[in-house]
C-alpha cells in the first residue's frame, strides 16, 4: 500500500505559508517553490543506496561513501510541475528529465494526454513525478499510467499540497506508488480547488490568468 510522507520541516512550512499568501507575486512564488522542492528532496532521496569508495584525502587514504549508481528521473506534469524541476536538479544534477502534458476534457472531466517525452531507460530508473497540486488525483493517476505503460517500475509522486481526495485516488489505482507532500490540506471545494490551498499553481508561477 502507498505510503504518504509529509515533509513538515519548519522551513518548508514557513515557505509554504508565504506561497499560500495571495499577495505573493510570481517571482517569489517560483523561488519559494524551488526552495521547498529542494528541501523535500532530502526526504525523497533518504533511502538511496550507498557503496564504499577508496579516495585520497589531503591527509590519508580513506574509505568513504558514494551513491551506488542509482539512476533517477524527474517527470513534471505540465505545466505547473516545471516549477519543481530546478529544486530537484540542484540536488541531483545527473537526473534525466521527461515531460508529460495532460489537460482535463471539459465534457468528461477526464485527463487527456497531449504530450509525452521520457528517457528511454525509465525501466532502470527511480522516477519522480512532480506537480505542485494533488487535487482530484486524476492527472497524477494518468501520469503514473503513462510511465508504467512506458516501462517504469519504480515511481514516486511528489506534490506540494494535497487534498485527501487526491491521495485516496492515487492509492486506489496505484497502491505501489509512495506520495511525498509538504501539506495535506482540508478538502476540495465544489470547483475542485484545494482548501485552503494556494490557488492555481500554474497561473501563479507564470503570471497568467
Amino acid at each position: 500500500m502507498s505510503k504518504v510522507i509529509v515533509t513538515d520541516h519548519p522551513l518548508i512550512q514557513h515557505k509554504l505559508t508565504l506561497m499560500r499568501d495571495k499577495n505573493t507575486g510570481s517571482k517569489d512564488f517560483r523561488q519559494l517553490l524551488t526552495e521547498i522542492t529542494m528541501l523535500m528532496g532530502y526526504e525523497i532521496t533518504r533511502n538511496l543506496p550507498l557503496e564504499d569508495a577508496e579516495i585520497q584525502t589531503p591527509v590519508v587514504n580513506a574509505t568513504c561513501k558514494v551513491l551506488q549508481g542509482k539512476k533517477l528521473g524527474i517527470v513534471p506534469i505540465l505545466r505547473a510541475g516545471l516549477g519543481m524541476v530546478d529544486g530537484l536538479v540542484n540536488l541531483i544534477p545527473a537526473a534525466k528529465i521527461g515531460h508529460v502534458g495532460l489537460y482535463r476534457d471539459p465534457e468528461t472531466l477526464q485527463p487527456v494526454e497531449y504530450y509525452c517525452k521520457l528517457p528511454q531507460d525509465i525501466h532502470e530508473r527511480e522516477m519522480l513525478i512532480v506537480d505542485p497540486m494533488l487535487a482530484t488525483g486524476g492527472s497524477a493517476v494518468a501520469a503514473i499510467d503513462v510511465l508504467k505503460k512506458k516501462g517504469a517500475t519504480n515511481i514516486k509522486l511528489v506534490n506540494l499540497v494535497a487534498a485527501p481526495e487526491g491521495i485516496e485516488e492515487v492509492k486506489k489505482y496505484h497502491p505501489d506508488v509512495d506520495i511525498y507532500v509538504a501539506s495535506i490540506d482540508e478538502k476540495l471545494n465544489d470547483h475542485g480547488y484545494i482548501v485552503p490551498g494556494l490557488g492555481d499553481a500554474g497561473d501563479r508561477l507564470f503570471g497568467t490568468k
